[in-house]
């Protein structure tokens, strides 16, 4: 490795940015409240990309731009699905949760919300909650995992096994340093980059390959008629199952907690419309990365040989063949900030789920705030290691365990969530119930296949009926309904 490779140094200069902010969350961090929630302190733009790039993962530079690279533009349904379920889930569920969540007992954590929401003395809701958060985040976070191991493995030359502890430490450090606020205020960084690069690479490459085509020649010429066509190539149980991906915002842990973040229900709206231009323009930069891709390495078949052996690289071997060193290490950041913003929210709310709804709630009670911070960064050095673990095979795929886990919380919490924020007979046991069968409905669903449908539709679906047939055989509380009321009452005010 030669350490004055300008790639590198950028790299090195990213890094040391991010330990930076890192640090200045440490200083702000006081207490448990703002190690895992920031204090609810965050303004609209904030809160706006901060919530886009915990959404937008590795996947958005890695996995997606490599779909649309093999398959065509049949793969662009995930991002109409994307665009269509982020925009609702802004639209309706933002501004509830975020009221909801600090009308519920302050609820610092999703398991915390449900619990207080429902009453649940008995806390079954919070344990089964926290298992399923673990199940699924240990999935997504090793999915985080490969996509860093992947980008330092390609730029240094580095065996595998190396470089997935290379790029997990880079995302740990800076959470189990700063926590909520340091991963916040990186990400809002982070998320500009990440729709710099989308924005600048594919249309860098058009030129490129403009250029190399001959005088009659044009860029359709040189691809096939089905990766042109966002129909052709993809089934009805196809189309639907890309769009499907859309019903998991409405479940998605380390999305909610954003809302949850807001300083107020009143900068919801600003911040919505921020989120969904930069969702916008980021999703279309990534089709356009995988489109315009083919045709670039089909005129450049010698430079094709790492896109050949994995397509999901097509966008860090753009930004190493169209750019200079330096331009494309701050291109290639964006894929570790990608990285990083996402890992780092994932292992924060496992953290948290831990740190609060199990050591807190039923190991220590009496608990300092400083001990519970301390804590709290043990949880995510725990979480990080299983993580690593199961990111250890070098054949695994970034959107596919990105796919699972998305399936097993929009199932599992999506209409769960909707169900509680607008549905005033909601019970307890129907919230049990909703989750337990979307939970289980997407790890069934999975090892099956059946019908080749996305296990999230089927999920999404019995556990929205389960939860509102369950529900009907029981009765609420006079002070969940009064709460609720007060809630809805409250939301018409602002």
């Amino acid at each position: 490795m030669n350490l004055t490779d300008p790639t590198l140094i950028t790299f090195g200069i990213y890094l040391l940015a991010m330990l930076g902010i890192g640090f200045l969350g440490y200083r702000g961090t006081q207490n448990l409240d703002d190690y895992i929630l920031g204090g609810r302190s965050l303004g609209s733009f904030v809160t706006a990309l901060s919530a886009g790039a915990s959404d937008m993962s590795g996947w958005l530079l890695l996995g997606l731009p490599g779909a649309i690279y093999l398959s065509g533009l049949s793969e662009a349904w995930i991002g109409v699905g994307l665009i269509i379920g982020a925009y609702l889930n802004w639209r309706f569920v933002a501004a509830r949760l975020r009221l909801y969540t600090e009308r519920a007992g302050n609820a610092l954590t999703l398991p915390d919300y449900f619990a207080n929401r429902f009453e649940d003395k008995a806390n079954l809701l919070r344990i089964l909650t926290t298992l399923v958060i673990l199940v699924f985040f240990t999935v997504y976070c090793a999915s985080g995992v490969v996509a860093g191991a992947r980008l330092f493995e390609n730029m240094f030359g580095l065996p595998y096994d190396t470089a997935l502890w290379v790029g997990a430490a880079c995302t740990i450090a800076y959470v189990f340093i700063g926590g909520f606020l340091a991963v916040s205020w990186t990400d809002t960084i982070q998320a500009s980059l990440m729709i710099t690069a989308l924005i600048v690479t594919p249309v860098v490459a058009y030129f490129a390959v403009s250029g190399d085509l001959q005088p009659a020649q044009t860029i359709v010429e040189l691809m096939k008629p089905a990766q042109l066509d966002m129909m052709q190539g993809a089934s009805f149980v196809g189309i639907v199952s890309l769009i499907a991906w859309g019903l998991g915002y409405f479940g998605q842990p380390h999305i909610l907690v954003r809302f949850m973040a807001a300083e107020s229900v009143s900068i919801i709206p600003t911040a919505r419309r921020i989120s969904m231009t930069w969702m916008i323009l980021c999703l279309a930069g990534a089709v356009g990365v995988g489109f315009v891709g083919i045709p670039y390495f089909l005129a450049n078949a010698d430079a094709a040989v790492a896109v050949k052996a994995n397509s999901e690289t097509v966008f860090i071997e753009l930004a190493k063949q169209l750019f200079n060193p330096w331009v494309a290490g701050v291109l290639l950041a964006a894929i570790l900030g990608a990285v990083m913003s996402t890992l780092s929210c994932q292992l924060l709310v496992c953290s948290s789920a831990l740190t609060e709804d199990i050591y807190h709630t039923f190991i220590r009670k009496n608990a300092t705030q400083k001990e519970l911070v301390w804590i709290g960064r043990a949880m995510v050095l725990s979480v990080s290691l299983i993580a690593i673990g199961i990111a250890s095979d070098p054949e695994a795929k970034v959107l596919g365990m990105v796919s699972y886990a998305w399936a097993g919380f929009g199932a599992a919490f999506g209409s769960v969530i909707i169900l509680s924020l607008f549905w005033s007979r909601m019970t307890r046991n129907g919230a049990l119930a909703g989750i337990l069968v979307g939970a289980i409905t997407v790890l069934v669903w999975k090892q099956n296949g059946w019908f080749g449908l996305y296990e999230i539709v089927p999920g999404f679906i019995l556990s929205w009926l389960v939860t509102v047939v369950v529900s009907r055989f029981g009765q609420p509380s006079a002070s969940m309904v009064k709460k609720h009321q007060a809630v809805e009452t409250e939301l018409l005010s602002v």
